[in-house]
């Protein structure tokens, strides 16, 4: 066991497994939900593939003239429409080099809907508030762009 803080978010996604686990691979949807608001993707680069690079360019700013971070990491794990598993890193934390792990799981739950958990381990103790809240409000999102687009 570590002591690392886990974050955990869980949400009833209004689609099937497939159509939400595409969401996360899209980078124009990316571009949609991704960050939590007011922030904002700018730049996205996904590589689809176990290997492939993970990149969001991250404008923090309520106008788009805050302060840039970068969250890179790389693809573990794609089991469409199961689970994707990723590094990520984010260049605001104390120590940018240090790489926690992203887990998202897509379940079938009810009739057309998807249980979809996420859960960050390896975070830096610093990051657990910030990366708690960000998953939330991000899970919101998709939800709400799924909705709209039905």
């Amino acid at each position: 066991m570590t002591d690392e803080p886990v974050v955990r978010v869980r949400r009833v996604m209004p689609a099937t497994p497939a159509v939400v686990f595409d969401e996360w691979l899209d980078p124009e949807a990316l571009a949609d939900w991704m960050c939590p608001r007011p922030s904002r993707c700018v730049a996205i680069t996904i590589e689809p593939h176990a290997g492939g690079r993970v990149r969001f360019d991250v404008d923090e700013g309520v106008d788009g003239d805050g302060p840039l971070v970068l969250i890179t990491g790389q693809f573990l794990d794609i089991d469409r429409p199961n689970r994707l598993r990723f590094t990520w890193s984010h260049s605001g934390w104390s120590d940018p080099t240090v790489q926690s792990i992203v887990e998202v799981g897509f379940e079938p739950h009810g009739d057309d809907e998807t249980l979809m958990s996420i859960e960050h381990s390896l975070l830096p103790a610093e990051a657990y508030d910030d990366h708690d809240h960000g998953w939330s409000l991000t899970a919101d999102q998709l939800r709400h762009r799924i909705t709209v687009s039905k």
